[in-house]
């Protein structure tokens, strides 16, 4: 601890980054239990074996009024998201409202968190899945609490089998998919905000994506991010004192599992040679949904949020396609909110886990419709459409528009001219080249990552001149035009500096660039949808090479113009090693090529 910082002090601190870094609106104090409320609850310790070690899970059962061995009910288990506990808004929040619906309810601490012991392991399915499993065998009755209690009120599908879900966001959305992937008694999932592949999210190489698939090497090391993570995490001793001794890190770290440890130090260190790179890739994609989902049977609601530059809607896709193509039942709603803009509130009528507004919120409806389905067994319950999208444009009606396939709409083709200018065909490309090139630091700015952590103002986005080429669009006519999905960018660039470079083993040595999409207004003003950007990591610049830029919803209003714009660096993420100078240039029969997927409304 740093000299003049009180511990106190820095316990407040600490206790705020974990309160608004993963899930700023899941995040806030839930109600406080009435007495008149429908359901009981008891605190509950369950020693697991998860890996390599024994520990113990801290719970709190929520038990019905009326649920007994003779009129049992199905079941909920709820968790946290990083740096959270089963006290916290929307763990808490979750298990009264599933409760005071009828259903049981098991909140608890995930793995490392609260008063739960074991090290944190980035919820891989051999340690959080099984601890998981346990909480299923005591919901079961085969497994007692420590204390001796057992749980014989939950409905079976058979012996041993208990009829069960699980709900939560982020952190708590991808233990659901690990535990279903090892225990198939889990009967329906809705994980919220969460990832697909961690290689992806820590360190997006957007240049290697094929509908979703990481590539074969980490792209810009998104530190931002990462580093608040990591910090959360290895606060915990400082959060939580007397600590169980189970949870001590391996690889220098506190809290952390040795090989969570050793891929951040890789991450952190901007060197990536090939084998020590192929083996942190490797692990991250072992703790993530993308190396297991063909073992996932369970029913699966998926819902990401539009605003969210840590887990962005390709992640949610990918999975969902995943699913879908293996026959495993899924459906995808694109909400409002996601882990971006630090503690601000879900729009109204939007779900709001931290006050349980399930029977009022689009998205609540669904997640009632869905347990209804799938524990309940209602099978003449209705649950949705198979896709379903947040418009913040829509003034009447439901702000939702549905489709019932994947991705909706269809996608038109602007081209990248010469002089800086998006045209609608080839024969309006100009011809002509353009460079810029990136400095020793970073000249972008485009997320508010670090600072919406903190629930801090934040400075608007920016590219230094020099350091950027934008091409801009028409004014849309004729009508708005609604973007919704993932916008994918096709072109070549030239630059010796970044060809010899990459001659090198070191997969750092390749360049790196930042694509995004703005819209601007006929008044001069410019918006950075969501504040998205696509870092990539051009696999050889005398290819042409392609970039899916993170999914997005949004309406360009007529009069409106679409910019997008190349910049060589971003201070969220690690960039460039060197100065790399780029041109791109463009001709009629070789100009770059900006796809976009288009729900509504005509691009020129």
């Amino acid at each position: 601890m740093s000299r003049g910082v009180s511990r106190p002090l820095l316990r407040r601190s600490l206790a705020l980054l974990a309160g608004s870094a993963l899930l700023a609106p899941l995040a806030a104090t839930g109600p406080a239990v009435a007495a008149a409320d429908p359901y009981t609850v008891t605190a509950l310790k369950v020693t697991v074996r998860a890996g390599d070690r024994t520990c113990t899970v801290d719970a709190d059962v929520y038990r019905p009024a009326g649920a007994g061995a003779a009129h049992p009910a199905p079941a909920v288990l709820t968790t946290n998201g990083f740096g959270g506990n089963k006290a916290d808004g929307s763990t808490d929040a979750l298990a009264k409202a599933l409760a005071a619906r009828g259903y049981v309810a098991l909140a608890y601490s995930g793995l490392g968190f609260g008063r739960t012991g074991c090290p944190i392991s980035l919820d891989d399915p051999r340690t959080d899945g099984r601890a998981a499993g346990a909480l299923v065998d005591l919901l079961a009755g085969t497994r007692r609490a420590d204390d001796g209690t057992r749980i014989d009120y939950v409905a079976e599908d058979g012996p041993g089998d208990p009829r069960v879900g699980m709900i939560g966001g982020s952190y708590g959305g991808a233990v659901q998919l690990a535990t279903a992937a090892v225990d198939h008694r889990i009967d329906a999932l809705v994980p919220l905000i969460t990832w697909n592949d961690l290689a992806y999210s820590l360190a997006p190489d957007n240049a290697a994506r094929a509908h979703g698939a990481g590539g074969p090497l980490p792209g810009a090391y998104k530190w931002q991010w990462t580093g608040g993570f990591f910090l959360i995490g290895e606060a915990q001793g400082l959060l939580h004192p007397n600590l169980d001794p189970s949870r001590a890190g391996g690889a220098g770290c506190l809290h952390f599992v040795a090989r969570a440890c050793d891929s951040k130090r890789l991450l952190d260190s901007g060197s990536y040679p090939a084998a020590r790179t192929r083996e942190v890739l490797a692990y991250l994609r072992s703790v993530s949904p993308v190396s297991y989902l063909s073992s996932v049977r369970a029913p699966t609601l998926l819902v990401q949020g539009e605003d969210d530059t840590l887990f962005n809607l390709n992640e949610a896709a990918a999975t969902y396609r995943t699913l879908t193509a293996q026959g495993t039942p899924a459906k995808m709603i694109w909400q409002s909110w996601g882990h971006s803009g630090g503690m601000k509130k879900p729009a109204p009528g939007e779900l709001s886990l931290s006050r349980g507004n399930l029977d009022t919120s689009y998205v609540g409806r669904r997640i009632l419709a869905w347990f209804d389905r799938y524990l309940h067994r209602r099978t003449a319950t209705a649950t949705g459409p198979a896709f379903a999208y947040y418009r913040d444009w829509a003034s009447a009606g439901s702000p939702y528009a549905a489709s019932a396939v994947f991705p909706a709409g269809g996608s038109r083709r602007l081209y990248l001219s010469g002089d800086g200018t998006l045209v609608g065909t080839r024969r309006e490309v100009v011809r002509g080249s353009r460079e810029y090139r990136n400095l020793r630091t970073p000249t972008s700015h485009s997320e508010s990552s670090l600072n919406g952590l903190l629930g801090l103002p934040d400075a608007p986005p920016y590219d230094a001149r020099g350091t950027y080429l934008d091409w801009t669009s028409k004014p849309v006519a004729g009508g708005p035009v609604d973007v919704v999905g993932a916008p994918r960018v096709t072109l070549k660039v030239s630059s010796p500096q970044a060809e010899r470079a990459q001659r090198s083993p070191d997969a750092a040595d390749k360049l790196v660039l930042f694509v995004k999409l703005y819209d601007l207004a006929p008044d001069g003003g410019k918006t950075l949808v969501h504040r998205l950007v696509a870092p990539a990591r051009v696999p050889d610049v005398t290819r042409r090479f392609t970039v899916e830029l993170p999914g997005l919803v949004h309406r360009y209003a007529p009069g409106h113009r679409l910019r997008l714009v190349l910049a060589a660096s971003d201070d969220a993420y690690a960039g460039n090693r060197g100065v790399k100078p780029v041109t791109v240039g463009a001709s009629p029969s070789d100009a770059g090529v900006l796809e976009l997927p288009v729900v509504h409304g005509v691009l020129r």
